[in-house]
């Protein structure tokens, strides 16, 4: 009896492999090492031993701490409510944890419902709105305790909206209340959510999960090896020599990140950002062609921050180009991915020195109506869409249907293509056919032909 692998604690603990287990247990042992007054009461642990600097400490804010605390004690070992207690005890603490890091939906959502309401039943949804605030801001908050930003701000730039409040609006408008209603305004706040409507949620809005999970192994330090932080957070690449201020934190850039495919996710390099590289098309023409798949981001003269996916590499040329991997996505006021429709291909287009057709950046739409635009006149764009973006579904993604823009900045994601060293030490006669023959119709030889090789292609 007391054994932590007794029914009901086998079924939870028996998730854990045996070295998760027993890292499960010593931190068990660490928060229930309080003296009790009698050596005859069972092991647990009170809301103040996981409070303490030994443990949980400042790692979490106090709210989110108390939550997952309630949480715990109002579980059993079995997974099932039980009536509140005042401490946490040893099969409380390996269910809530197995729940929690491996669970289902069903179990993730009984935790959550614990952590939002007292009896454990049905909730409003301005609750939960409160909760998912409460967690997106502990996101923040343990990333930024523990050092772990990888070089992003805990913190948008002076003037933006709250990102903790946009992510969690953005969390809670995927939820499905009763009878169908969208959690997208205050006139649904008192709408009811029971468990059903929260093991709903924590399917769809897949962060929730990953959040909860990032909250226990960053703030109780437990089962760090199993978190794959790398891929949620990737690492920032910007000259050492230069200060850099990018309008996006770690939340937004944390939204974003999870919609990229997989392999792109672990680092982000700067190719290009009005800050450092001017106000020039040209300069951003030649900073981001060939640089690989990339995201660009713009913030217009209203605030309004938005942009991009572009899935391989930009080619200055007078034809659409990219794949449905493609997608645009807004930051502010509202956070939002739109991806690809299936009405058309003309996911990205770039083209300079035209005189027929538009010059200028693009994503979706059409010549003159694209979804997002930046006109080689650089400064000035347009985001059109009645009503919406044919290539992505988007809405208008600024402020005002043409706008200005003071910051523009475009991030290599992943790692670098391998032909960016090759395609540096190719000539443009080799690149070019076209001007290699404009050169000999003017009877100018290449003199330097038979005396060098032409590079394999990329």
């Amino acid at each position: 009896m007391g054994n932590n692998k007794s029914c009901p604690g086998q079924e939870c603990s028996s998730r854990f492999l045996p070295a998760e287990q027993a890292e499960v247990n010593r931190l068990f042992d660490a928060l229930s090492s309080e003296k009790l007054g009698s050596s005859a009461s069972p092991r647990s642990f009170s809301l103040q031993a996981l409070k303490a600097r030994d443990h949980v400490g400042d790692a979490l804010p106090p709210e989110m701490v108390t939550r997952l605390f309630e949480g715990m004690r109002r579980v059993d070992g079995s997974g099932k409510v039980k009536g509140p207690s005042e401490r946490v005890s040893q099969e409380q603490f390996t269910a809530s944890m197995s729940h929690l890091l491996k669970g289902t939906a069903e179990e993730k959502s009984l935790v959550i419902l614990n952590m939002i309401s007292a009896s454990g039943g049905p909730v409003k949804a301005r609750d939960v709105h409160k909760f998912t605030e409460d967690l997106v801001g502990s996101v923040v908050h343990v990333l930024s305790y523990r050092r772990q930003l990888r070089g992003w701000s805990q913190k948008p730039p002076p003037g933006s909206p709250s990102r903790v409040q946009v992510l969690a609006a953005q969390l809670c408008s995927e939820m499905r209340l009763q009878g169908g209603g969208k959690l997208l305004g205050p006139q649904w706040l008192d709408r009811d959510c029971d468990q059903a409507v929260l093991e709903d949620w924590v399917f769809r809005a897949h962060h929730v999960a990953t959040f909860l999970s990032l909250v226990i192994h960053q703030g109780f330090l437990l089962l760090r090896s199993s978190l794959k932080l790398a891929t949620l957070v990737p690492e920032r690449q910007v000259d050492p020599q230069r200060e850099f201020a990018s309008v996006l934190d770690v939340l937004s850039v944390i939204y974003v990140n999870s919609h990229l495919p997989q392999e792109r996710r672990l680092s982000w390099r700067l190719l290009f950002a009005t800050e450092l590289h001017g106000n020039s098309f040209a300069q951003l023409c030649g900073r981001i062609a060939h640089g690989g798949p990339c995201l660009v981001l713009l913030e217009d003269s209203d605030g309004h921050v938005f942009g991009g996916f572009a899935s391989c590499s930009w080619e200055v040329k007078p034809q659409f180009q990219g794949d449905d991997r493609c997608f645009l996505f807004s930051v502010s006021p509202r956070m939002a991915v739109y991806t690809c429709t299936g009405y058309n291909d003309h996911y990205m287009y770039l083209n300079q020195g035209q005189q027929t057709i538009p010059n200028g950046l693009g994503m979706g739409g059409q010549h003159g109506y694209f979804g997002l635009w930046i006109d080689v006149d650089f400064g000035k764009g347009h985001s059109k869409a009645k009503p919406t973006c044919t290539t992505y579904g988007s809405p208008q993604l600024s402020a005002q249907e043409d706008f200005q823009f003071q910051k523009m900045e475009v991030w290599a994601v992943g790692e670098a293509p391998k032909a960016e060293s090759v395609r540096k030490t190719r000539s443009i006669l080799d690149i070019d056919p076209e001007a290699r023959a404009l050169l000999e119709a003017s009877g100018r030889g290449r003199h330097s032909e038979g005396l060098r090789e032409v590079p394999d292609e990329p």
